[in-house]
């Protein structure tokens, strides 16, 4: 990339001169935890920062409480990339990379439960506990038919759900479970998937040149060892790097 493309991008992703990244603060794999400042620091901030620093910009994290917030903001002129799950509602709206790093999301079931299996949670009489709009939520409105989804807000208020009302299932991103299982004896968590929540780059939709420049940059990025070198920093147990 010539300095004049390198320049043209800069300004079409970031207008004001400094990048704006949309970070998922519920995403406990990718953000892993806030300075004093209030900066979010994680695998998500390092990979905006990477961004800018491939296009000589620097770079503001613009926090969001969860991902539907940061779709909620497209059009607020708030964020200039984002880095959340790539779903096909959020891609109607968000131009998205392929995926730089991959979740897997599957059930608790409690103790007692006769569910083995994940086939067997879509069933009539069956109540699924989900945090509204994560990833996950999408797949599982997309998905489930017979089976009732209960929202809640956020991975706590799941938890919360599940436990408060007794309810058959809750869904989430397996690493969470994992240690959510070791609070429910006899609780147990389903083998396989039901999905896996592709975390990817997005920008808005008229930032062509952009999109292009962020899908050739998370190629590099999952191909060459930087996402790779970010999960081993952070020291985050159960992400995968994407294939490229």
């Amino acid at each position: 990339m010539t300095p004049e493309q390198r320049q043209t991008i800069a300004r079409e992703l970031a207008p004001n001169g400094t990048l704006r990244a949309g970070i998922n603060l519920s995403n406990f794999l990718l953000v892993s935890g806030r300075h004093d400042n209030g900066d979010p620091y994680g695998v998500a901030p390092d990979m905006a920062k990477a961004i800018g620093a491939a296009l000589d910009l620097p770079v503001q994290l613009v926090p969001f409480e969860s991902p539907g917030a940061i779709v909620d903001a497209t059009a607020d002129n708030t964020w200039d990339i984002c880095l959340i799950g790539a779903e096909p509602a959020r891609a109607a709206i968000i131009s998205f990379t392929k995926a730089y790093v991959e979740i897997l999301a599957t059930y608790l079931v409690p103790a007692g439960s006769p569910i083995k299996t994940i086939a067997e949670v879509d069933q009539s009489g069956v109540r699924i506990a989900v945090a509204e709009r994560a990833a996950y939520d999408l797949w599982l409105l997309a998905n489930i038919k017979h089976a009732t989804l209960m929202h809640a807000q956020g991975i706590d208020g799941a938890f919360q759900l599940f436990v408060d009302q007794k309810l058959e299932a809750l869904a989430c991103l397996k690493p969470r479970l994992l240690s959510d299982v070791e609070k429910l004896p006899g609780s147990r968590i389903l083998d396989g998937q039901f999905t896996s929540v592709q975390q990817a780059i997005g920008t808005h939709k008229h930032n062509t040149n952009g999109a292009e420049f962020l899908s050739d940059f998370v190629r590099k990025a999952t191909t060459g060892g930087l996402v790779a070198s970010l999960i081993d920093k952070h020291g985050v147990n159960g992400l995968s790097v994407a294939a490229g």
